[in-house]
C-alpha cells in the first residue's frame, strides 16, 4: 500500500491503516479473520472460530435445521459486532458446502443479510480451491513440479492439482475436484463405525473409489513416480496429525503452520488417533470433546488419498479460505491504489492511500 501523503505531529495520532475482514461460514464451523496489509502479507488483527455445526442433519433431511441455524446466527452475530467495532477498507463472507446443498441454504443465507448485515454469499467449489491455492502459495514455493492440495472440510473435501513454475511465479491451478463427503458427513453417515476397524475401512474404501476419477484424468501417481511431487493438506485433520507427530502438550500454530510430515510419520498418527477411542480424543489437547467425532473420518479421507498418491512428504497449512480471501482483497486494493493520483484520500478516511 502507498505511503500516506498526510502527516501527523504525533505519530501516535496516525490513524491505523485500514483493515481488511474475511468470513467463512462451513458445514462445520465460522471462522473470521482480520488483518492489515504488511507487504505481501497482511498483520492479523483479530481471529475468530466457533464449531456451530451447521450442516448437522442436512445429509438425512437435505435441509438445515432450526437448531443449526440458530446456533450458526449466534456465532455470525458475534462476529458482526466484532466487525462493527473497527474501521473496515472491506468484508468479505461466505458460506460453502452446506449452503449449497440445503434446499433452504439461500433463505438462511437471506435472514443472515437482515439480521448481521453481512454481505455473505455462496461460492462455487472451484472458487474454494482457488482460495486454497491463494493462501498457501507462501507454503507451495519449495522445490517441486507440482503438488496436490487437499482441504478436508465438513461437507466437502476439495482437491486441487498445481502446477509449480520456477522462481516466484504463481502457482497454476491445473485441475479440481470437490467430493461430497466431509467430517460431518462421514460421521453422521457410519456413527460410531467409524471406531472400529472395519468401520474405519469402509470409511477409507468409499473415499479411495470417490478419488478414482480425478486420478484417470490427471494421472497424479504417474507424476509421482517421475519425483519432485508433494502433497499439502489445509484442514483440522493434518493439523491433528502434525500436532501428534510435534508431540504439543498445547495447538501451536506457528509450529504446525508449514510443518513437513514425513509419510512413515503422518501414517504413524493416524494409528495413534485410531487407537485412542473417543474419550481419549477427547482429552487429548490438539483435539478436544467438540471435535472428537470427527477426527477418525478426516483421518479416514486422509488415508484414502494419501493410499492414492503415497508421497513421501506431507506440508501441513494452518490456512484456508479466510486468507485467501484476506490476500485477494488486499492485492485488488494495492491494484486500485496504483492507479489512483497521489494525492487521493479515500472517502471516510484522513489520509491518503
Amino acid at each position: 500500500m502507498a505511503e500516506c501523503v498526510t502527516t501527523y505531529a504525533d505519530d501516535k495520532l496516525r490513524p491505523p491503516p485500514p483493515a481488511f475482514a474475511a468470513l467463512d461460514l462451513g458445514t462445520n464451523n465460522c471462522r473470521l479473520l482480520v488483518g492489515a496489509p504488511t507487504g505481501d502479507g497482511f498483520r492479523v488483527l483479530d481471529s475468530f472460530s466457533r464449531i456451530v455445526r451447521l450442516g448437522e442433519g442436512l445429509q438425512q433431511s437435505g435441509r438445515l435445521s432450526e437448531s443449526a441455524m440458530d446456533r450458526a446466527m449466534l456465532a455470525l452475530h458475534g462476529c458482526a459486532a466484532r466487525l462493527s467495532r473497527r474501521p473496515l477498507r472491506a468484508v468479505r463472507a461466505i458460506a460453502t458446502e452446506a449452503c449449497r446443498r440445503a434446499v433452504n441454504g439461500a433463505e438462511f443465507l437471506d435472514r443472515v443479510r437482515r439480521e448481521t448485515g453481512l454481505p455473505i454469499d455462496v461460492i462455487s467449489s472451484r472458487e474454494e480451491a482457488e482460495l486454497a491455492v491463494e493462501s498457501c502459495a507462501p507454503l507451495l514455493r519449495r522445490a517441486g513440479r507440482r503438488a496436490l492440495l487437499f482441504d478436508i472440510g465438513g461437507g466437502s473435501t476439495e482437491l486441487a492439482w498445481i502446477r509449480l513454475p520456477p522462481g516466484d511465479a504463481r502457482p497454476e491451478l491445473i485441475g479440481y475436484v470437490s467430493m461430497p463427503v466431509g467430517v460431518v458427513t462421514l460421521a453422521e453417515r457410519c456413527a460410531t463405525a467409524g471406531f472400529t476397524a472395519d468401520g474405519f475401512r469402509m470409511m477409507v474404501e468409499e473415499v479411495h473409489t470417490r478419488l478414482q476419477p480425478f486420478e484417470q484424468v490427471h494421472c497424479i501417481g504417474h507424476e509421482m513416480r517421475q519425483g519432485g511431487v508433494f502433497l499439502l493438506g489445509t484442514s483440522g485433520t493434518v493439523t491433528t496429525l502434525a500436532g501428534l507427530v510435534l508431540d504439543l502438550p498445547r495447538y501451536s500454530r506457528p509450529r504446525v503452520d508449514g510443518a513437513v510430515l514425513t509419510s512413515d510419520e503422518a501414517t504413524a498418527a493416524v494409528t495413534k488417533l485410531r487407537a485412542m477411542g473417543r474419550d481419549g480424543l477427547a482429552a487429548h489437547p490438539c483435539v478436544g470433546p467438540d471435535r472428537a467425532d470427527f477426527v477418525l473420518p478426516g483421518c479416514a479421507i486422509f488415508a484414502a488419498i494419501h493410499r492414492m498418491w503415497p508421497a513421501e512428504q506431507v506440508v501441513v497449512a494452518d490456512r484456508g479460505l479466510r486468507e485467501g480471501m484476506l490476500l485477494r482483497m488486499m492485492h485488488s486494493e494495492r491494484q486500485r491504489a496504483a492507479r489512483r493520483p497521489r494525492n487521493w484520500a479515500a472517502p471516510g478516511l484522513p489520509y491518503a492511500v
